[in-house]
């Protein structure tokens, strides 16, 4: 008796439903996705008991006729695909024809939906899988999806939900992500003692963020303007033929200023082409754009639109489409994290004394707050129009992805490739518009949310200082001979001496290795340092990057090495301390590693050894100098770490102490 077998359809759309449905979230998703690519305007989602009992998904899109609507429950059946060329430049939402038939296996499922043109809707309803009734219905246009008692044929599949409460939360947080992607439309999300979320359509992002946020998240973020940049420049190709359009890559959206930390996560959001993905080579170009500017260990908070030719990404590659393939992954990293830096960069905050305060502790990103009550909101949340209460939830899955996964799909980093040019030989490219030549001038910094949406309040925070304030600084003296005391007409000043002078050191250190001119200076002495079998790997890899930096290492037999020079300004009690850093620091990329990346963070390890140290005095002529130096950097606010620099007191502060305001 043969022992292969093909399973029966029931059994198959149940083994589907597992790879699809795995939560009431799931079910709304699929749902969303329809109800979207069917072009509606307006969606409501009703939801009871966390989704366990009901979800409702009403839109007004352009319908079903009868026959459409009874094919859509056969397996792989979709309007959306004609031939297997169509998977190569996929633009809708969904496209594999699995939703319906996989949710209405495991559920009792009642579609009603009528097609503009016709005079009278279809009603149908699925139980477990199984056809009970057709027949025509009085609807209006567009389709409503009833999915009720979820996963009741699948009992062990229903015991692993969790609480009302917390399907209710991931529910929220995936209408967020839609709304987000899609200002536009109007999201409505209920329940039936409550309205979650309620967004009427909007036609800016700011506006709808500041419809689910609220304007304190609005204040913490910096506007990403809409920044594009042909492939072409990129990757050498044949001339456009008569009358073909070039590929762009677009990258819009906000991030957070610096001083706004996380310690996880959950506040990025990334969309390509609308779709909420979960990416880690746009979650390792975000960390890239923040390197030497956040610590390590915390995170910002990023609302992220890619948009490119669909040919030009592979949706097909996961069973619930939230994970996505580049054709041309390297260059979308690269620009990415180029175009977050130039925003950063551009604004330059400096943190105040309140915020560096509360920076104690990582200041969040406002998440959307479980719902409540209008009483129960704060103040300033209920005056709101249009804000919404919305459960926390984080992103699906999103936990589990680490930034520090690298950018090559295999283990191991290569540092073959030339170094890489600056940004303005790689990419030509300004907001709004894609340029033929050299960069553009730096985008001025765009106007906040909060000054587009409301008018500033008497809390609203003073201006960001900017690189002028900095220039203008007048050292006072020192404290603990650690911290430089300095004053200007903006207030009172406190900055780190060994940060930043780590700051000034890292910047002429990059500059000087990409014009090839870093000084070193030899040893008296070889010192000779044992190193570990991967430190010995590591060093074999970057020997060529170590000796443009300024080191002089050769192998001393099979675990040793020979340190016969180290860059200017370092001390030979620190040569052994910087190279086993530099190889650990590395190594715990444990990935593609870029040799920009790579030259980073040899001058992170090499200034912040080369700078001036606490409790050491400075003459006035000392201090000057450095902040003189500081002034001109292209990052004053952090250290190479992520450690702040400068902290300010400003007048409007010093003013409310004394409680003269």
């Amino acid at each position: 008796m043969s022992r292969i077998r093909i399973l029966p359809e029931a059994v198959a759309n149940k083994i589907a439903a597992g790879e699809v449905v795995e939560r009431p979230a799931s079910v709304v998703k699929e749902l969303l996705e329809n109800a979207i690519d069917a072009g509606a305007k307006s969606i409501r989602i009703e939801i009871e008991v966390g989704g366990k009992r009901m979800i409702r998904v009403i839109d007004d899109g352009h319908g079903m006729m009868h026959d459409d609507a009874l094919l859509a429950f056969e397996r792989h059946a979709t309007s959306k695909l004609k031939s297997a060329d169509d998977l190569l430049s996929i633009s809708t939402l969904g496209f594999r024809g699995e939703a319906l038939p996989t949710i209405a296996a495991v559920s009792r499922l009642v579609l009603e939906s009528r097609d503009a043109s016709e005079a009278e809707g279809t009603r149908i309803e699925f139980a477990g899988g199984k056809l009970i009734n057709v027949k025509a219905a009085g609807v209006p246009s567009g389709t409503t999806i009833s999915v009720g008692d979820l996963f009741y044929s699948v009992p062990a599949r229903r015991k692993f939900l969790k609480s009302d409460t917390t399907e209710l939360g991931h529910i929220a947080s995936l209408v967020t992500h839609y709304a987000l992607a899609n200002p536009d439309k109007q999201f409505v999300l209920t329940t039936p003692t409550q309205e979650v979320i309620n967004c009427p359509p909007t036609e800016k992002l700011a506006d709808r963020v500041y419809q689910l946020f609220g304007k304190l998240s609005l204040e913490e973020l910096l506007e990403l303007p809409a920044t594009s940049a042909p492939f072409r420049a990129a990757i050498t190709e044949p001339q456009l033929e008569e009358g073909e359009e070039q590929a762009l890559l677009t990258v819009s959206g906000f991030t957070s200023r610096p001083d706004v930390q996380r310690s996880n996560r959950n506040g990025i959001y990334v969309f390509v082409n609308r779709r909420l993905v979960r990416d880690r080579l746009i979650l390792h170009a975000i960390h890239e754009a923040y390197r030497n500017i956040l610590p390590p260990t915390v995170f910002p908070a990023t609302l992220l639109f890619l948009e490119m030719p669909y040919d030009e990404v592979d949706v097909n590659v996961h069973p619930a489409k939230i994970e996505v393939r580049f054709r041309r992954s390297q260059f979308v990293h690269d620009f990415t994290r180029d175009t977050i830096r130039q925003a950063l960069m551009s604004a330059r905050p400096v943190p105040s004394f309140a915020t560096a305060a509360a920076g104690s502790q990582p200041v969040p990103f406002r998440q959307p707050v479980v719902a409540a009550p209008a009483s129960g909101l704060p103040e300033s949340d209920a005056a709101n129009p249009g804000y919404s209460a919305v459960p926390r939830a984080s992103i699906p899955a999103m936990e589990g992805i680490g930034v520090d996964s690298g950018v090559g799909a295999g283990g191991g980093f290569d540092l073959s490739s030339a170094p890489v040019p600056p940004v303005e030989q790689r990419f030509s490219f300004a907001a709004g518009t894609v340029l033929a030549g050299s960069m553009a001038p730096p985008v001025p910094p765009s106007a906040t949310w909060a000054a587009n949406l409301a008018a500033p309040s008497a809390d609203a925070p003073a201006a960001l200082p900017g690189q002028d304030q900095i220039r203008d600084l007048k050292p006072l003296g020192q404290v603990s001979a650690s911290f430089i005391v300095a004053v200007n007409g903006d207030g009172l000043w406190i900055v780190d001496q060994h940060v930043a002078h780590e700051r000034v050191l890292f910047e002429q250190h990059l500059e000087a290795r990409r014009a090839g001119k870093i000084e070193s200076q030899r040893m008296l002495m070889p010192m000779i340092v044992e190193l570990s079998p991967r430190q010995i790997v590591i060093y074999e890899k970057i020997a060529e990057e170590l000796a443009a930096n300024g080191f002089e290492v050769e192998p001393m037999g099979p675990k040793s090495v020979a340190i016969q020079s180290v860059p200017a300004g370092i001390i030979a009690g620190d040569a052994e301390q910087l190279l086993t850093e530099i190889l650990d620091g590395t190594e715990s990329e444990n990935a593609a590693i870029s040799i920009d990346t790579l030259q980073a963070k040899i001058a992170a390890s090499t200034s912040c050894h080369a700078a001036i140290k606490i409790n050491t005095p400075l003459e006035p002529a000392k201090m000057e100098w450095l902040l003189d130096a500081l002034a001109k950097t292209d990052c004053p606010m952090s250290c190479p770490h992520g450690r702040p620099v400068v902290l300010r007191y400003s007048v409007k502060e010093i003013e409310k102490a004394f409680h003269r305001i």
